[in-house]
């Protein structure tokens, strides 16, 4: 499954042109690399996203198999690294 479908599928991320768009931008990393929108997504795969404000890392845990699979069972959080906005 393509990345930027996998974000929004998972509900990680809430549109898939978004998704893209922070690809585009170098803001999602895949095992530690930066990842483009087309980057096929396995199970074990640790993603990175940067949102700024907050970096958020999953592991995929399962690849969607029909309508049933979505949103939390498809990922589990690994780290969650909150970033004062400097306000």
């Amino acid at each position: 499954m393509r990345l930027d479908k996998f974000l929004q599928v998972s509900r990680l991320v809430k549109r898939r042109a978004l998704a893209k768009e922070m690809c585009v931008r170098g803001q999602v990393t895949v095992n530690g690399g930066v990842a483009k929108a087309a980057r096929d997504v396995a199970v074990g795969d640790v993603i990175a996203l940067d949102f700024g404000w907050r970096v958020l890392e999953v592991e995929v845990t399962a690849l969607p198999a029909g309508a049933g699979t979505k949103g939390r069972d498809l990922y589990r959080v690994v780290r969650v690294e909150r970033r004062d906005p400097g306000v």
